[in-house]
């Protein structure tokens, strides 16, 4: 069947670079290719190109990528999509495959993954497919018992034992009829041990059958005598509770219910992918402990030096108050020691302040920020941290810059981490230069971080922003930082990029102004 089939994809992303590189690896591939810059567009191509698989882009001005989604299982439920998101958005992608989307892939983009899940969206569009023809026949073939039917029909083997989604099919006394691979993948019997053998409500946890067929009696989930993506749990054989998602038919005879077939969805990766988005969050909040940790040594000294500063001053006003009554000289000289104090004491607050606000665990607050502000704060609290490592901080920050759309805990999580990558990559010192500018054309602020370190090899520039790769010894880094700055800045609609070369590496954070 696949083989007969011009497969047409339309692609819709926001950003016209990812749209044409995108575009030339799925036409290399054989596919058609239709792109949209945005939601609205890309529904009005599904209405008239009719593709089988449309990818898209989940963070898009206007009609976001999850919006997109619900619009085409409302409108056009044949078609299979894959949603692309970027790393720290697993939320996103855990709500896309509840809502049925076929895969999710994660920015940057890569080829094998892509291609693997585009492989997995025409197996499902299929098999999707020739269940429809399936379930169109036994509803319509009401001469024969569904029992027959099922035992009969000619495309058992190929379709219902080849399909992605696990099929189970009963008969009216609820006795099980069909239990093709993937049922016996989910629930780990054989299919000796169920056809025949087995009733509906043995798979399922205790009431959860009951609650089935309620739900398949009213049209809270596709309508009467049908479910549609409805979650619910079975019992496999070992015991183990097994989520899955279910759609369902009921099979009528002469207006008689003669059974019903279902289409399960394992859910258990889902649940994982669940999971990790719980831990995603304790991730990269220890991702950002590790950089305090690293802040918090060289914080110390700074704030050593202003306190030793201000116990001398205060010693030596307590020793001339001893001495008696002071005189005009000497209350000048408070004056002086008092002025001191004060601005030793701001300073120490400054640097205590920036530190607790860098360590608070938020939620993610946008709105208008002064990135010129974030920055300096950024080099206040590793100012020192640059010092005791022998590398000389130039700053280029130009005088006035427009206000940026961001999370200020977010961006200087960024900042730093950007920071101690170059600390990381100078371990004989150097010179680290923080630059910012506005290119006014593309309406967009850059942040550069140049160090004169060792360089990346060529080889490993295109894993550096994937979770946990490092080139780092071991105890110096799990190779979060790049992956959660990528994240971050991805979040922000913003992009990332590196060039390196011994003694010569830049890295460049852009971000819409």
């Amino acid at each position: 069947m696949e083989n007969t089939i011009t497969w047409k994809i339309v692609l819709i992303d926001d950003e016209e670079d990812i749209r044409d590189v995108v575009s030339i690896v799925l036409e290399d591939a054989g596919f058609s290719v239709s792109t949209a810059e945005n939601g609205e567009l890309g529904l009005f191509l599904c209405k008239t190109l009719s593709p089988q698989i449309v990818m898209t882009d989940i963070r898009m001005p206007g009609m976001d990528g999850i919006q997109v989604l619900q619009m085409i299982k409302e409108k056009y439920p044949d078609i299979e999509v894959i949603v692309v998101t970027a790393f720290g958005e697993m939320a996103l992608a855990v709500r896309a495959l509840q809502l049925d989307a076929s895969d999710f892939i994660t920015k940057p983009i890569d080829e094998e993954g892509l291609l693997v899940a585009l492989t997995r969206a025409k197996q499902r569009y299929i098999s999707r497919k020739a269940l429809q023809d399936y379930t169109w026949f036994l509803e319509k073939e009401k001469s024969k018992s569904a029992r027959e039917l099922i035992k009969t029909y000619s495309f058992q083997k190929n379709l219902i034992e080849n399909s992605m989604d696990g099929i189970l099919a009963c008969d009216d006394k609820g006795i099980v009829m069909t239990f093709n691979r993937s049922m016996e993948k989910i629930l780990e019997y054989n299919k000796e041990e169920v056809v025949g053998k087995l009733i509906f409500s043995d798979l399922f946890a205790a009431n959860e059958d009951k609650v089935f067929k309620e739900k398949m009696a009213d049209s809270d989930f596709g309508g009467d005598n049908r479910l549609f993506l409805y979650e619910t749990i079975l019992i496999g054989k070992s015991g183990a509770r097994i989520p899955v998602q279910v759609s369902a038919v009921t099979l009528w005879e002469n207006d008689v219910e003669s059974g019903w077939v279902c289409f399960f969805r394992d859910l258990r990766k889902l649940r994982r992918l669940e999971r990790e988005l719980a831990d995603q969050a304790s991730i990269l909040h220890q991702d950002k402990m590790m950089s305090l940790g690293r802040l918090s040594a060289s914080v110390v000294h700074e704030i050593n030096n202003p306190l030793f500063g201000v116990l001398n001053y205060v010693r030596l006003m307590i020793r001339i108050l001893d001495r008696g009554m002071p005189n005009l000289e000497s209350i000048e000289k408070f004056q002086r020691y008092l002025d001191l104090v004060e601005n030793e004491t701001e300073r120490c607050s400054n640097i205590i302040s920036s530190l607790l606000t860098f360590s608070r665990k938020s939620e993610p607050a946008f709105g208008e920020l002064d990135i010129k502000v974030l920055l300096n704060k950024c080099i206040l609290l590793s100012q020192h941290k640059l010092e005791l490592s022998d590398i000389h901080l130039v700053s280029k920050i130009a005088d006035t810059l427009p206000l940026i759309n961001g999370d200020s805990n977010q961006l200087q999580q960024c900042i730093i981490n950007m920071v101690f990558n170059a600390v990381d990559a100078m371990p004989d010192g150097g010179t680290l230069t923080l630059s910012c500018e506005h290119i006014k054309k593309e309406k967009k602020i850059v942040v550069s971080f140049m160090d004169t370190g060792i360089g990346i090899q060529k080889e490993d520039l295109h894993h550096i922003f994937e979770p946990f790769f490092t080139t780092k010894k071991e105890g110096y880094g799990v190779g979060l930082g790049l992956s959660t700055v990528f994240g971050i800045i991805e979040h922000h609609k913003g992009t990332v990029t590196v060039n390196s070369e011994p003694g010569n590496t830049v890295f460049m954070l852009h971000l819409p102004a």
